[in-house]
């Protein structure tokens, strides 16, 4: 039996690791919808190699060009955010979210309105809404399945256990572009530099996330929101070689850890072929070869991103859409020459402490956070151009 399967951000690199699995097995899946932005190529053929139903770009503008491309393929062309919600309302059993930043959280919604299993990359989604993402998924008898690297480790590392016996929850991080700079340097990084990750093969906007720990911020966020254990159980290990993901630590004194390669596929192949496990063509670790592993403790004052997903987790409510909203805008900024690499957390600090606390406080729906996130992406802009000015 076929299982229909759809993938959002089919394009990223989560995307094409999801499409490398689903292509070595493609006998067992019926691909009803790929989406991406603005690399059509890559989407108009992969679109074509798995037979998709439909290929959507969430760029109106490109829809010309995506159906040049995918003329006599029999694959439906469709453009524009109204179609990406109709891609995500097809009846389907498994969704990928990988889609970047707050425009996967609607897809994502939609997908578990469906009873989908929703494999969730897009970790936005639970750092902006996330009891309303896990309400929805019990609502419609949805699954809910992280792909995360650190978050599909603490789920297998909970696999059987009571949360109860819990203590705490670990999760890891590279370091990033700039874990061994001196920290009088990081100001003057650049662009180039922050775009090159020393372990993982990732898009640029995530490695740039992984270098300011923006990314590990959001992970701390997701984490509580996901397992839904006190900010005071989750910490964060900075782990050079990523070969830890993430460990769980209990009352008896044991620690569990997930260890395994840097490669995507992992995760996503746990949460392609959960709850069973199948073959996957990833490295088998030599720990001999490798010979050590080393941690050290996070230092806020380098990476004040987790400072600020502290503060996030505190106040609660809104504070994560916010937060990624101007998260969001601040990498915009960098990547566009008008901030500095350290201004990113300046501006995020200055929209959380402008907010107005009503806006925080507000109840968990799907427009209070969409406009909580308009209202921080306009607040972040306002201050960026004061800054470029």
């Amino acid at each position: 039996m076929t299982r229909r399967v759809s993938i959002f951000g089919a394009t990223g690199s989560i995307g094409q690791n999801t499409i490398d699995l689903i292509a070595r097995d493609r006998d067992v899946y019926d691909v009803v919808a790929l989406t991406g932005s603005s690399n059509i190529y890559q989407l108009a053929w992969d679109a074509k190699q798995l037979k998709a139903d439909l290929a959507v770009t969430a760029d109106p503008m490109r829809l010309d060009e995506l159906r040049a491309a995918l003329s006599g393929s029999g694959v439906e062309a469709a453009a524009g955010q109204d179609a990406l919600i109709e891609a995500a309302q097809r009846p389907t059993d498994w969704v990928m979210s990988a889609i970047v930043g707050a425009a996967g959280l609607q897809p994502g919604i939609c997908a578990l309105e469906q009873g989908a299993t929703l494999a969730l990359a897009n970790k936005e989604s639970l750092v902006c809404a996330g009891s309303l993402m896990l309400s929805m998924a019990k609502q419609h008898g949805a699954r809910l399945l992280p792909v995360d690297s650190e978050h599909s480790a603490v789920f297998q590392a909970l696999a059987g256990e009571d949360m109860d016996a819990v203590e705490r929850i670990i999760i890891t991080a590279s370091g990033g572009a700039f874990r061994d700079w001196p920290l009088e340097e990081l100001a003057q990084a650049t662009l180039a530099q922050a775009s090159s990750h020393p372990n993982w093969d990732m898009g640029q906007r995530i490695t740039i996330d992984s270098a300011s720990m923006f990314n590990k911020a959001l992970e701390l966020i997701e984490t509580r929101e996901y397992f839904e254990v006190s900010p005071k159980k989750i910490e964060v290990l900075v782990h050079p070689e990523s070969m830890i993901h993430a460990m769980v630590g209990f009352n008896d004194g044991a620690l569990m850890a997930h260890v395994g390669p840097p490669d995507m596929r992992h995760a996503i192949g746990y949460a392609l072929n959960w709850p069973t496990r199948r073959t996957l063509p990833v490295e088998r670790l030599d720990l001999a070869a490798i010979g050590a592993l080393t941690f050290r403790a996070p230092d806020e004052i380098r990476w004040p991103a987790l400072r600020l997903a502290r503060e996030v987790m505190e106040r609660g409510g809104l504070a994560g859409a916010v937060f990624n909203a101007a998260k969001e805008m601040a990498l915009d900024g960098f990547i566009d020459g008008n901030l500095g690499f350290t201004h990113m957390a300046e501006i995020v600090d200055e929209v959380l402490n402008a907010s107005d606390p009503s806006h925080i406080d507000a109840q968990m729906t799907l427009d209070n956070v969409l406009a909580a996130d308009h209202m921080a992406r306009q607040a972040a802009k306002n201050i960026i151009e004061q800054k470029a000015g």
